[in-house]
């Protein structure tokens, strides 16, 4: 049985499953659906186009499912998709999706921290932690298990790889490639994101591993010449056959 305030708004065309707690002023527009065993504490707005799975906190002044901050948008149909247990801090924003991809998606058992923004046709993913007041806009892709500290700004179609920590204030328009660490400015490599392979589970073959791809692939001056000496000296596990695939599918370049 959903336990929902008098003071909430539920508008009867939403569909609402088991064991929600609505709280007081929170907002929940048509065309919603609400898994089960959800928290939605005071003052939260759930718009038009959102799906949210089972086990989330939201907490006071989230909005899910906004429509887009994009100029191009023209009330098409697009959804908002947010998986389970997802911890949503407050004055989280998240849009939903426009023409382009059609949905916005947010996986789960994921930290997203005070005043994050997560822009119109977004893909992240699960397992992450993002700092306060981090920005990112369109179409931006950010894979498993990453850690991005507060104040960080990620342009437009920009991809966050797995198992990365990103600094705070950082700023960038490149893709962020996988198991690393990224800071200072202009944002670079820092070195290999260590503490966080170790609390992962990684060997310390492995890690020597993946060193050893990066010393390969940034001792170039072109990345495709280190990805060719990466593939000629080093045995390609499956975190060897990431990196490759990351640096050789990127669109935008990535950081050095």
């Amino acid at each position: 049985m959903n336990q929902i305030s008098p003071l909430a708004f539920v508008h009867p065309e939403a569909k609402l499953g088991d064991n929600n707690i609505i709280g007081p002023f929170c907002y929940i527009d048509k065309d919603t659906v609400l898994g089960d065993n959800n928290v939605l504490q005071n003052s939260v707005t759930i718009n038009v186009g959102a799906r949210i799975g089972n086990g989330n906190e939201i907490f006071p002044g989230a909005s899910i499912s906004t429509k887009p901050q994009d100029l191009k948008f023209r009330g098409e149909v697009t959804t908002c998709e947010v998986g389970d247990n997802n911890s949503i801090r407050e004055n989280v924003t998240i849009s939903r999706g426009t023409a382009s991809k059609g949905k916005t998606v947010v996986g789960s058992n994921n930290l997203l921290m005070e005043c994050v923004h997560v822009a119109h046709d977004c893909v992240l993913g699960s397992n992450l932690i993002i700092g306060n007041s981090t920005k990112f806009a369109g179409e931006v892709v950010v894979d498993d298990k990453a850690i991005i500290s507060a104040n960080v700004l990620v342009h437009q179609f920009c991809h966050i790889a797995g198992y990365v920590m990103i600094q705070g204030g950082c700023r960038f328009s490149q893709d962020i490639p996988p198991y690393i660490i990224a800071g200072k400015e202009p944002t670079r490599y820092c070195a290999l994101n260590l503490v966080g392979l170790r609390r992962r589970g990684f060997s310390n073959e492995t890690i020597e591993n993946i060193h050893e791809a990066y010393r390969l692939l940034y001792g170039k001056g072109v990345l495709k010449e280190g990805i060719e000496d990466i593939k000629k000296n080093l045995e390609i596990t499956p975190e060897i056959q990431y990196i490759i695939d990351f640096v050789e599918s990127s669109k935008r370049g990535i950081i050095r």
